[in-house]
């Protein structure tokens, strides 16, 4: 994985001003984009397509020193109109285009990722891998911007307008693995960028077969293969870190890759603040 996150910096770098075809240097090593940009986000902290919004315009602040035309400049690296290159320019280096042009700064330049793999799993993860029939998730789902760190707070929200007799129905109508009340992530950012939206379900798994109430949202999941990592302690921090974990550890040195697919937090032991916990993460997966 981290030679395919490296071939991937080389080929951004050799397409500063065209389009990078992600798709088809993914098929062409084996992996898929929807894997590539998960791990490229999870490993360097942010989306594959704001690393290259970012080298475009470092490499385009150099081209402002010049005599370049500025519309010249905004076509090359893929921008239809100065005022289109402006905001992404100013994004990134917090001046507009004239101000560098005039000045020569100040700039934020974004230097060319290089991935390593560094020896750590001196941690064990817990984790199985199981096979999984077709079965759905069933509950009340919600909108939600992506949070990395802490508390979401509006899945906190979502959660809290449901009454305490809605999370006993959903227990009485879980039938399948995972067991209990879960915490449901659906249609994800393959970027997995921060502020993006996603479909956050609170609900169970049940049954492909078992049918459910006409007021409860449901997603189909196809059979397929999962990993189930175990976490405990610190509540969301402990599951936050084993996430973290899965892109700098698990799959670099496992033969899997993540297929798309929803997310999946089974909560198996809490303490009466949710402070500390015992979950499940569950991750969609395939052979690499």
């Amino acid at each position: 994985m981290i030679a395919i996150l490296n071939r991937v910096v080389d080929l951004v770098e050799q397409s500063l001003d065209e389009d990078v075809d992600i798709a088809a240097l993914a098929r062409s090593l084996g992996t898929t984009e929807y894997h590539v940009r998960r791990m490229f986000s999870s490993l360097a902290g942010m989306p594959l397509s704001e690393y290259v919004r970012r080298r475009r315009m470092t490499v385009a602040a150099a081209d402002l020193v010049g005599d370049d035309d500025m519309l010249q400049i905004a076509v090359r690296y893929g921008y239809g109109s100065t005022e289109a290159f402006g905001r992404a320019f100013r994004a990134v280096h917090g001046v507009a285009p004239a101000d560098v042009r005039r000045a020569g700064g100040p700039l934020r330049s974004q230097p060319q990722l290089r991935f390593r793999l560094t020896v750590e799993g001196n941690s064990p993860m817990d984790t199985r891998i199981t096979d999984r029939p077709a079965f759905r998730l069933v509950g009340h789902a919600a909108r939600v911007p992506l949070v990395h760190h802490g508390v979401n707070p509006h899945i906190h929200a979502h959660i809290a307008a449901l009454p305490a007799e809605e999370h006993v129905r959903l227990k009485q109508l879980g039938d399948a693995e995972p067991a209990g009340i879960l915490q449901v992530s659906a249609d994800v950012d393959p970027d997995y960028a921060e502020g993006s939206e996603l479909t956050y379900l609170h609900g169970v798994a049940v049954d492909a077969e078992t049918p459910i109430p006409g007021d409860l949202d449901a997603i189909e999941v196809p059979a397929g293969l999962w990993a189930v990592f175990r976490t405990s302690g610190d509540h969301p921090a402990a599951l936050q870190s084993a996430w973290a974990a899965t892109a700098t550890e698990w799959f670099p040195s496992n033969p899997w890759r993540l297929r798309p697919g929803p997310s999946i937090v089974a909560i198996l032991d809490r303490s009466p603040d949710f402070r500390t916990a015992t979950c499940e993460l569950w991750l969609p997966i395939e052979r690499a």
